[in-house]
């Protein structure tokens, strides 16, 4: 049985370190193999602030952007996100991005690589995993928290994991793929 995984990638911000941790991520899932893997940038589909006239359980979709995330989100099976910590809070663009839709979320395993600096985003990752819950997501619980995450990007924005995150990304990824097969067996 195949899985799909999305890595999506939570800010939208100009010079936001998202996209250097989200390749990371993506690349140790592919070699992790248990995953057809996908990095998605939340700034590639443009999503303006709850512009449907619907509520997302209605799937009535208008706007051509909504339409074309739900096609990403309902293709894959599970879902890890990057997410920087703004105000002890997740992103609003990734808040944005899960309450735009709601029935292309549900029973589907959800995984967290967080960053910021002290608290390494726990406190954005532990309010994020509550919003998943109430879409009907499989929040797993290991996360993968980056302290002092731009000590791990170079000059060409190459994020440089150290190995404690690299095992927490790997078991991360095998509790993501106990939970994403059971939850596929179940749709």
């Amino acid at each position: 049985m195949s899985l799909k995984l999305n890595v999506i990638i939570g800010s939208t911000r100009p010079g936001r370190a998202g996209p250097s941790i989200g390749k990371w991520v993506a690349e140790h899932a592919k070699k992790h193999g248990k995953f057809d893997v996908e990095l998605v940038d939340l700034a590639d589909f443009n999503l303006p602030l709850l512009d449907e006239p619907n509520h997302p359980r209605m799937q009535k979709y208008e706007h051509e952007h909504t339409k074309r995330w739900a096609e990403s989100v309902a293709s894959a099976d599970a879902y890890i996100f990057v997410t920087p910590e703004y105000d002890y809070f997740p992103s609003a663009a990734v808040i944005n991005a899960l309450q735009t839709l709601a029935v292309e979320w549900s029973f589907k395993a959800a995984g967290i690589v967080s960053y910021a600096y002290v608290s390494g985003g726990l406190r954005a990752a532990q309010e994020l995993r509550l919003l998943m819950s109430n879409l009907n997501m499989m929040p797993i619980p290991a996360t993968v928290p980056i302290p002092f995450f731009p000590n791990f990007i170079d000059e060409n924005k190459v994020f440089n994991p150290t190995d404690p995150m690299n095992d927490g990304l790997t078991a991360s990824l095998d509790q993501l793929h106990t939970w994403a097969s059971a939850l596929k067996a179940g749709r």
